[in-house]
């Protein structure tokens, strides 16, 4: 007999999409599951107005399927000379969610990030005194700074100080890889959240590199060591209302994932909830799944909770494909390397 499990549906605080014909292919994955998604501005060229999120968000819309429920919660990439006025105007009307950050590097398509941030600092104060959050790519680039370490040196060097220069300004820390963000985040009680990936859950960096380089686990933040990724679980199971489902799925075609410099990602979007269903029953914590994927992000946003619901069903083990056929190439569904026995009915 199979075991059932009733959920608010679900959202993703923080998805990439893409653009033209990979939008086309990725979409669907996301929107078959979850009814909203912050979406990453980080294309080429970046989104950093709101005439360019309101010409994004008509491309997707226009992407969705028929018969497909979604919607697209817009983001503005902050650069250096980020227009106060115009982010400010596309908030007021609703048209975006929040402002991304990424300090220049970071990750794919992050050079027009910032790179001196005290310039990007009446951004921030209007940002505060409007609400409007900041969503952070927390890593450190700096070349002296190991990879593992570019996180917590980041809290300290960027994030802190930043919070104690603009201290009513929302933030969420962005896919968090260990002990340390989480443990910042449960420090401070008021303004701050942070989005946890499918991935994280799953991978330590043993996972990235012992028997061989796996390219389709590598992503940014990259996979910290195993005492990080159980903190990761545990901040998530917890029921805690920071912390939320932010997948952070990341399409990149298996020619770019399998070159010499191989793109960071995880596509998560196809499996994400079969994986945190297996992951929050391995913890005893199915009961707190909901707040984790449904409740908790729409709450910090401050948006209604959906009003729709999905079921999973226990049964399989289930098999998904492990590839995404898209017009520009095969894309790898993240394999979480264990058996899956939940699935969205």
């Amino acid at each position: 007999m199979s075991e059932t499990l009733t959920l608010r549906r679900p959202d993703d605080w923080h998805l990439h999409l893409r653009d033209k014909d990979m939008l086309k292919a990725v979409l669907p994955e996301t929107a078959r599951h979850f009814a909203r998604a912050i979406i990453m501005p980080n294309l080429v060229p970046p989104v950093v107005r709101g005439d360019d999120a309101l010409a994004y968000r008509d491309r997707i819309l226009a992407a969705l399927p028929d018969g497909m429920k979604f919607t697209p919660l817009m983001t503005l990439y902050l650069t250096e000379d980020t227009d106060p006025d115009d982010l400010a105007e596309a908030h007021t009307s609703g048209l975006i969610k929040a402002v991304k950050l990424y300090p220049a590097g970071a990750t794919t398509n992050s050079a027009s990030g910032v790179r001196d941030f005290d310039k990007v600092r009446p951004v921030l104060e209007r940002m505060a005194e409007i609400g409007c959050p900041l969503c952070v790519h927390g890593e450190v680039v700096d070349a002296d700074i190991d990879i593992f370490d570019r996180e917590a040196v980041f809290i300290d060097r960027v994030l802190d100080p930043i919070r104690q220069a603009v201290p009513k300004l929302r933030v969420v820390m962005e896919h968090i890889t260990t002990q340390n963000a989480a443990d910042y985040v449960r420090s401070n009680q008021t303004g701050l959240a942070a989005t946890i990936t499918t991935h994280h859950l799953v991978i330590n960096r043993n996972d990235i590199l012992v028997g061989g380089i796996k390219p389709h686990y590598y992503c940014l933040p990259v996979a910290k060591r195993e005492e990080h990724r159980l903190a990761l679980r545990a901040a998530a199971t917890s029921g805690d209302a920071r912390f939320f489902l932010g997948t952070d799925s990341a399409p990149h075609t298996d020619p770019n994932k399998l070159s010499a410099c191989g793109c960071a990602g995880c596509f998560t979007a196809t499996n994400t909830m079969s994986i945190l269903a297996e992951v929050f029953e391995n913890e005893g914590a199915l009961d707190k799944l909901e707040g984790f994927a449904s409740l908790h992000g729409p709450a910090f946003y401050n948006l209604p909770a959906n009003d729709e619901s999905i079921t999973l069903t226990k049964g399989g083990p289930f098999r998904y494909p492990e590839k995404l056929e898209t017009p520009e190439g095969p894309v790898t569904i993240f394999d979480p390397g264990m058996d899956l026995h939940w699935r969205v009915a």
